[in-house]
Order: structure tokens, then C-alpha cells, then sequence
């Protein structure tokens, strides 16, 4: 019960912190938009009414900035909740959502079908983190089991791998390589609505998923003889918890390029804030982790020339993981 309620009141003001992170960053841009604007033409496209605001403030708020915003807020629930999930499967405060190789597959998907291939660029990107997680699952399984270690040394072996592969697209992508570019730095320019309720469709249901598991992710932690004896279906879970955080990275990834740090900081700093337990560590990470994308975003094209939000991610996520780990903050989960 008391978790219940730590967890009620945790979810609850990290809900206001989104909305108010939301509302902040509708207002910023070229033209300026007050946030009882933003709240007015929200609410009655929410109710189907009509706001007090000038058509051209409706056009801004509803069909380019709103949709970035939700974009960028699913992206980086997906990522730290992954990030969540990986840094307790593999007991390692390194781990985030690309230590299996989704990252790097999506990469390779995804400019192949920049420079090569004429497929949807998104498709492309989520099938080739799909593939690049089951190759790795399967170079790490032997006789039905799958140690975390050889899971861990394999998708280093694929990223690298793979890596590899895009380097040399790179190199031969001629006109394409700004765009192949731009997409590896990671970007939420010209999002849409319908890019964003597609990705939602796929987070939404993978992250209950993991929620539902927390309880033996806690006990996970306790080592996988422990887990056995305490009747966790080890494997099973494993697998279980492997295949939806890749699912929930790869869906990231697909839309949004590659963003790090998120599901790298983001759990480190609500472990320290809330503690280990994944039943209040899962949804405060994944709240703060779409306030955090939502807000470095906006930081991104604030200034006269926008920046891919990896990037910004990136500046803002490093120095404040160096400070972490020189205050010693950075524990094993």
C-alpha cells in the first residue's frame, strides 16, 4: 500500500512537471505564443471547440509545435524506460537501450535507406533494430539459456560490427550524407501527429508490459540462482524484458534517429530519488525521461539555427553523468 503511494504521488507530480514543460515549450519559437494561448487552442481541440486565438496561432500550436512536443515526449518515456529495464537486467550502471545492438541496426536500416534502398526510412530503421536485437539474442543463447554476459559482449560485437557498415555507406552516400547525417545526430524536426500516435500505439502497450514485470525485475537483481529459487521463470523473463525494451527502443529510434543519454542519466538520477525498486523506478523514469527529451528539444531550436536534439542531449547528459560518477552517485542498480 505505502508503495502505492509513493508511487501515486511520485507519478502524479512528475505529471505536472510534463504538462508544465509542455505548455513552456508550445510557447517558444519564431512567433511568440503566449501559455493561456497554448492552453486554450489545446483544450478546445481537445473538446472539438473553437479558441479565442488568431488562426495562425492555431496553425503553429496544433500542426508544428504540439505534435514535436508529443513526438519528442513519447521518444523519451520509450528510451528511459528501456534504459530502466537494461540498467537492471544487466546489474550495470552502463548499460542503456542501445547495449543490445537496436541502435546500431536501426542505423544500418535506416541509411540504407538514405544512400541504397528505396524504402520508407522509418520501416527501414525499426526492422533493422529488430533484426540486430534478435541477432544478438541468438549469437548469446546456447541450449536454451542465455547468460547476461555473453548478451552484453555480443551486442558490443554487433554494434561494432555494424558500426562498421555505416562507415562505409557513409562514405559512399554522396548527396545523401547530410541527410544520413543529420538522422544519426537524432532530430524531432518535422514531426507529426501521425508519427507520434504510431509510436505511442507501440510504447504505450510495451511499457505496461515492463510494469507488470517490475516485481521480478527487483528479484532479478538478486542474482539468477536467487530468482529461481524465489519462482522466477529466469529465461522466460529475460526474454520477456529484452524483447519489449528493444521493441520500445526500436520504435524511438525509427522516428526519432539516435538520441543518447536519455536512458543512460534519466535512471541514475529517479534511482537516486526514489531508489532501486522498479515498481516506483519504471514510471518515474519514463515521466521524467519525456520531460527531459521535451526540454532539450526546445532547447534545440530555440536559437537561430536549430540543433538535432541529440546533440543537445548529449551536451546536456555527459557532464552531468561525469558529475554523478565524480560524487559517486553512479551506483550499480
Amino acid at each position: 500500500m505505502r508503495t502505492s503511494v509513493r508511487t501515486g504521488a511520485w507519478v502524479g507530480g512528475l505529471l505536472g512537471a510534463l504538462v508544465a514543460v509542455t505548455l513552456a515549450s508550445a510557447t517558444i519559437g519564431p512567433v511568440a505564443i503566449g501559455a493561456g494561448s497554448v492552453a486554450d487552442i489545446a483544450l478546445a481541440a481537445a473538446v472539438g471547440g473553437t479558441a479565442n486565438a488568431p488562426a495562425s496561432h492555431r496553425t503553429i500550436v496544433m500542426s508544428i509545435r504540439l505534435p514535436r512536443i508529443a513526438l519528442g515526449a513519447v521518444v523519451g518515456f520509450a528510451l528511459a524506460s528501456a534504459g530502466t529495464v537494461m540498467q537492471g537486467f544487466f546489474r550495470n550502471p552502463m548499460a542503456d537501450p542501445s547495449i543490445v545492438g537496436v541502435s546500431a541496426g536501426a542505423a544500418t536500416g535506416a541509411v540504407a535507406a538514405i544512400v541504397a534502398v528505396p524504402v520508407a526510412l522509418p520501416a527501414a530503421a525499426f526492422v533493422g533494430a529488430l533484426i540486430a536485437a534478435f541477432g544478438v539474442y541468438l549469437l548469446a543463447s546456447e541450449g536454451g539459456r542465455t547468460p547476461v554476459q555473453t548478451l552484453l559482449l555480443a551486442g558490443i560485437a554487433v554494434q561494432t560490427f555494424l558500426g562498421a557498415v555505416v562507415s562505409f555507406m557513409l562514405v559512399s552516400a554522396g548527396r545523401d550524407l547530410r541527410e544520413a547525417i543529420y538522422w544519426l545526430m537524432g532530430h524531432l524536426h518535422h514531426s507529426t501527429w501521425t508519427e507520434a500516435i504510431v509510436a505511442a500505439a507501440v510504447v504505450i502497450p510495451g511499457f505496461l508490459g515492463l510494469l507488470a514485470y517490475a516485481r521480478d525485475l527487483n528479484v532479478l537483481l538478486l542474482g539468477e540462482e536467487d530468482a529461481h529459487s524465489l519462482g522466477i521463470e529466469v529465461e522466460r523473463t529475460k526474454r520477456l524484458l529484452l524483447t519489449v525494451s528493444s521493441l520500445l527502443t526500436a520504435a524511438a529510434v525509427a522516428v526519432a534517429g539516435v538520441i543518447g543519454f536519455v536512458g543512460l542519466v534519466v535512471p541514475h538520477v529517479m534511482r537516486l530519488l526514489v531508489g532501486p525498486d522498479h515498481r516506483v523506478l519504471l514510471p518515474t523514469s519514463a515521466l521524467a525521461g519525456a520531460s527531459f527529451l521535451v526540454a532539450t528539444d526546445t532547447v534545440a531550436r530555440a536559437g537561430t539555427a536549430e540543433l538535432p536534439v541529440g546533440i543537445v542531449t548529449a551536451a546536456v547528459g555527459a557532464p552531468f553523468f561525469l558529475y554523478l560518477l565524480r560524487k559517486r552517485e553512479v551506483r550499480t542498480p
